[in-house]
């Protein structure tokens, strides 16, 4: 009967040891390509040779930046480049000879966590923000949430897409972040 308990022991021990890692988890980090333009960001233009157009503009609930000289001109779903061209395309359209326009992302459009964290409501973006982040933001999970799993809408085209994410999950702005309770 020794010998039984001695092999079993000698069986299970590498099988229980090759259970356990000592590896920190790594996790794919999602990348949707460049970051696009939506209503709420604020860019910084700069048109090179003229300062009284080089400044902050936001995205209104149209898409498009309120631009003087050519009026508004639409840069949802525009990536920064693509921004500075269409208003260097505008701006050259009887405007200015060869305008040098370039566009960045000054502030990110924000994002909104409910449920149970201690502070509900609308946060500034960073970007690389993950579920994790956004939570600790919001003063972190109450004493009765779900600390696995968290519930993220996202707006994809026409859509509002939801899905149950870790906690590492990475947040886009316009994220709507909703920590549940947890059930005992």
């Amino acid at each position: 009967m020794r010998w039984l308990s001695a092999l079993l022991i000698v069986l299970l021990v590498p099988m229980l040891a090759a259970c356990v890692s000592t590896r920190p988890s790594t996790y794919l980090v999602d990348t949707k390509g460049p970051y696009q333009l939506d209503t709420g960001d604020v860019v910084r233009v700069s048109v090179y040779g003229d300062a009284e157009l080089s400044k902050s503009y936001r995205v209104d609930d149209n898409g498009a930046i309120a631009f003087p000289l050519v009026g508004p001109v639409q840069v949802r779903g525009a990536t920064t480049a693509n921004a500075a061209s269409r208003l260097a395309g505008a701006l050259a359209n009887g405007y200015m000879r060869n305008p040098d326009v370039a566009v960045e992302v000054e502030q990110y459009r924000p994002f909104f966590i409910q449920g149970e964290v201690r502070t509900s409501g609308q946060f500034p973006y960073v970007f690389g923000m993950t579920a994790r982040a956004a939570i600790s933001t919001a003063g972190g999970f109450t004493d009765t949430a779900d600390r696995n799993k968290v519930l993220v809408y996202r707006r994809q085209g026409t859509e509002m897409v939801k899905g149950g994410v870790d906690l590492d999950f990475p947040i886009y702005p316009g994220d709507t972040i909703v920590v549940n309770e947890r059930w005992f």
